[in-house]
Order: structure tokens, then C-alpha cells, then sequence
């Protein structure tokens, strides 16, 4: 995905308008996306959810209502309807933007009834602990999706479709997860908590054959009604690795054509993210939750982390060809549920790695780009007012920079703890190459080498005055306390 170094933005945030206009907004602005640089859009679940025109999309409701039915008190989904998603991805197409679709698996919410039946109680922490007998149990698990009345699929789903469910109405003050009669949990799952598949709502049991088939009809049904380009996987870590990987195989077979994939697994070990690449046999990228946490961490810390150790433990590092780089997402905004901040001083150097690098796929968050106001409960229980700034200006330069400097050799300065840099020599395509530093404390310098007897400028405007490399490339390259330079040749004739 980076030979011609692509870019994926997220084009939602968890905060997003609910008056149903993000699909008219993309169709209206795609091409103004394509200019700045950006080649993929990872849009959010367009299925009916739980909470209707108020749901980000993660409580899925019904696969097959895009916005089309009156289900959930609305037609239209939180983003808008079924018609202007898919008059959205053509507008996108139209500009030569792939689509890739946001897409959960791993439960379903919002039943129409209740069904009784049997079920152990089982330790929310610790799954492989029953804290009770098996008993009748009365949950929320029959979905007959009345509105749709059998139109695009026929199946109705009951509780034996589904593994586990967390809420009992014969005993609602429980604080169980239930283990329905006759299932185990999922293998090939995230072993926090003993076996951490279960996670919310209806857990769909992916092993059944009726559900298997009804999700590949699905796909099949989705791929044909929208023509997107490739999935976003929601919570792999909570469902059987090896289900994503049978079924995304299975949609290439059907479309005959290489369907882009990229899985959803927060953990700051990268060792479960390797686990989860040889299972699916390195058919689905993963974000790379390490280096975000890496980067939230160095923001928080200043002067006192080390930057050498930025890259440790990435995925980005260790398998670059199957990471997708990110600096934030609609999970780690400030609020949510796995909140992690990297603070806004830091996001010009964080975007500057991800997009000016060799390596990874990187995606840009949408609030970082246009940025976001919005006010919601945080965990002390008190209402929050959360201004994300906008660094759209900074992003800009450096997806200019990407489509047209950032190729070939790559050569790394990481040997300082506040001052770090790397340069690209280009190829025959791209001429000129590039240079970057940036430093988390005083004003820095690195001693670097780039393209010979050349003169260079600092993109970002933060420092006026050229560099002009020797007759072997090298040259003091500057940054400023706490920012980042990007030195590219100036053109002739130019004035900066």
C-alpha cells in the first residue's frame, strides 16, 4: 500500500455531527481531499445501530440497513441514508479515492425481543471462572429486523446464534457475563482476563454455520451494493482471528479483485499484534497501537523522553509492511473509553513521522486535520468541554512533501534523546529527496547528509533562513524547541 505512498484519513470522530451530513460532506469535498494528498478514506459503519441517528455505528443493530429502513426511531443512520453513502464512495471513487468500510462482527445490539433460556454465570475477570450453575436466563437475543421485513436476507437471529450476553432480565443487578448452554468461548482471541472474547452486547458466535453464512452472504451483498475498496475489522482481538482472514479470502474469491483490510487490536505489546499477523497469515494490517502509545506518552513527558526509543517496539519497525501508522482515532480521543492523548504540541512531530517515513501506511485522523469541539461526561462523572485544534496547514505541507519528495534510501539520525532527524535521497522520479528534524526540548541541530550542493528551505516556516548542503550532501540541519523542520530543495526562482 505505500509504493505510491498512499495516505488513509478517518473521516469521522467519535463526536461527529449527528444531523445525518458526513456522506454529503465527503461527496461534496472529495476532490478538495484528493488535491491535498490523501488516497484512501476509512468511512464509519454505516449499518442501523442500537442508539439510531445518535450511535456512532459501533452498536450494530442490522447489517443490511444502510440507512433505508424506519428501524431505531429513524431511516437514516447517524451519517445520513443508504443513498447518499453510496452517492459518497462514488464521489470519492470519482476522485480517485479508495473507500474502505468500518465493519463489526463481533456483537449486535438492540433486540427486538427477549428469549429464556440456559446459561452460566461467569467472572467478568477472569472468563475461565463460573460463579455460579448453570440457569434459566431471559436476555435480549431475538433480532427479527420487523421494518425490513425479510428484504436483502430472511434470517432472523435467536440466542443460539450467539455466545455470551452480559445482560439478564431475571436477574438485572448481576455483574456476570453469561456463557449460553452449549458454547465455549472463541480461540484465537486476546487472552486478557483468561480469554477476552466476549466484549459487549450479543456476542456472535462466528463458528455457527448460519451465522458464518449469513455474514458472507452479507459481504457479498455489501461489496455488490456499494463497491467499496477494502474493510476496517472492529475489535479483532475479540473474535476468532482466523474467521477475518476466512472471510475476507472469501470476498476476494467473489470479486475477483485484492480487497484491502485492516485490523482493529489495541494492545501495547507487540507481540500479540505478531500473533494475530501469523494466524491470519498476514492477510489483514493491523493499526499500530504501539507506536500511538509511544507517541502519547512522549508527548506527555517533554524533554524527559527519549526519542531514540521512539520506533521501540513498533509494529512499524518490526514488520513494517503490514502496519497502519496512526497518530490518534476516534477510540483514544479525549472522553472515550480508551482515551489516550498525545497532546497537541507533539501531533506535528507524530504526523511527520508517520507521513515523511519509509515505512507503514499511515491514516490521519480527521479531527487533527479540520479539528473538533464537543462536551461530553468524562470518568469522574463532571461534564468536559474538549477543543481539539486543527493542524490542517502542518498536515498539508507534509502531504505535499509526501506525494512528491518522500521516496527512496531513507537514512536515520536517531542517536540523540531530544533531537532525532532522518533524510531521503528520492529516486528518478522524485528528485530532490528531503531532511527532517525535530526536537522535545531546546532548539536543535543534526549533522546529517541529504543530496549534494543543494539548497535547501525549512517547509514549515518555522525557521526563514536556507541550508545548503556540500559537495557530499552534508549539512547542519535546524529545528526549533519542541518542533519540526522538513528541509526540501528550493527551486529555482522560488522566494520563501
Amino acid at each position: 500500500m505505500t509504493e505510491y505512498n498512499g495516505v488513509i484519513m478517518q473521516y469521522f470522530h467519535w463526536y461527529t455531527s449527528n444531523e445525518g451530513v458526513l456522506w454529503k460532506h465527503l461527496k461534496e469535498n472529495a476532490q478538495r481531499l484528493a488535491k491535498a494528498g490523501i488516497t484512501a478514506v476509512w468511512l464509519p459503519p454505516a449499518c442501523k445501530s442500537t442508539a439510531g441517528i445518535n450511535d456512532p455505528g459501533y452498536g450494530l443493530y442490522d447489517l443490511f440497513d444502510l440507512g433505508e429502513f424506519d428501524q431505531k426511531g429513524t431511516v437514516r443512520s447517524k451519517y445520513g441514508t443508504r443513498d447518499e453513502y453510496i452517492a459518497a464512495i462514488q464521489a470519492a471513487h470519482k476522485a480517485n479515492i479508495l473507500v474502505y468500510a468500518d465493519v463489526v462482527f463481533n456483537h449486535k445490539m438492540g433486540a427486538d425481543h427477549p428469549e429464556e433460556f440456559m446459561a452460566t454465570p461467569i467472572n467478568k475477570m477472569n472468563r475461565k471462572e463460573a460463579t455460579g450453575e448453570m440457569q434459566k436466563v431471559k436476555c435480549w437475543t431475538n433480532f427479527t429486523f420487523p421494518a425490513r421485513q425479510g428484504k436483502y436476507s430472511e434470517m432472523q437471529w435467536h440466542w443460539w446464534h450467539f455466545n455470551a450476553a452480559d445482560y439478564n432480565l431475571h436477574d438485572e443487578n448481576s455483574n456476570a457475563i453469561y456463557l449460553f448452554e452449549g458454547k465455549t468461548f472463541d480461540e484465537n482471541v486476546d487472552q486478557e482476563f483468561g480469554n477476552f472474547d466476549y466484549l459487549m452486547g450479543c456476542d456472535i458466535d462466528t463458528s455457527h454455520e448460519e451465522v458464518r453464512a449469513e455474514l458472507l452472504h452479507w459481504g457479498k451483498w455489501f461489496l455488490k451494493a456499494t463497491a467499496i475498496d477494502g474493510f476496517r475489522f472492529d475489535a479483532v482481538k475479540h473474535v476468532n482471528s482466523r474467521f477475518f482472514m476466512e472471510w475476507l479470502k472469501e470476498m476476494q474469491k467473489i470479486t475477483r479483485r485484492k480487497l484491502f483490510a485492516v485490523g482493529e487490536y489495541w494492545s501495547h505489546n507487540s507481540e500479540t499484534l505478531l500473533r494475530f499477523i501469523e494466524v491470519t497469515e498476514s492477510n489483514i494490517m493491523l493499526f499500530d497501537s504501539v507506536l500511538h502509545y509511544n507517541f502519547a506518552r512522549a508527548s506527555k513527558q517533554g524533554k524527559d523522553y527519549d526519542l531514540q526509543k521512539i520506533f521501540d517496539g513498533t509494529l512499524v519497525k518490526i514488520m513494517p509492511q503490514q502496519a497502519v501508522t496512526m497518530v490518534s482515532s476516534h477510540d483514544t480521543q479525549p472522553l472515550q473509553a480508551l482515551e489516550s492523548v498525545v497532546e497537541a504540541w507533539f501531533k506535528p512531530l507524530a504526523y511527520a513521522m508517520i507521513l515523511l517515513r519509509r515505512d507503514g501506511y499511515p491514516c490521519i485522523f480527521v479531527a487533527d486535520y479540520y479539528g473538533a469541539e464537543y462536551s461530553d461526561t468524562g470518568t469522574d462523572g463532571n461534564t468536559h468541554h474538549i477543543v481539539m485544534p486543527s493542524h490542517q496547514w502542518m498536515i498539508n505541507q507534509f502531504l505535499s512533501v509526501r506525494r512528491t519528495q518522500a521516496y527512496g534510501d531513507q537514512y536515520d539520525y536517531l542517536d540523540h534523546p531530544n533531537c532525532i532527524g532522518w533524510t531521503r535521497t528520492g529516486d528518478e522520479k522524485h528528485q530532490g529527496g528531503l531532511a527532517v528534524v525535530m526536537s522535545n526540548g531546546d532548539n536543535g541541530t543534526k549533522h546529517m547528509q541529504a543530496n549534494a550542493d543543494t539548497n535547501y528551505y525549512d517547509l514549515t516556516r518555522h525557521i526563514r533562513e536556507t541550508i545548503t548542503t556540500n559537495n557530499e550532501g552534508w549539512a547542519d540541519f535546524k529545528c526549533l524547541a519542541g518542533k519540526v523542520s522538513v528541509w526540501v530543495p528550493k527551486k529555482k526562482g522560488r522566494k520563501q
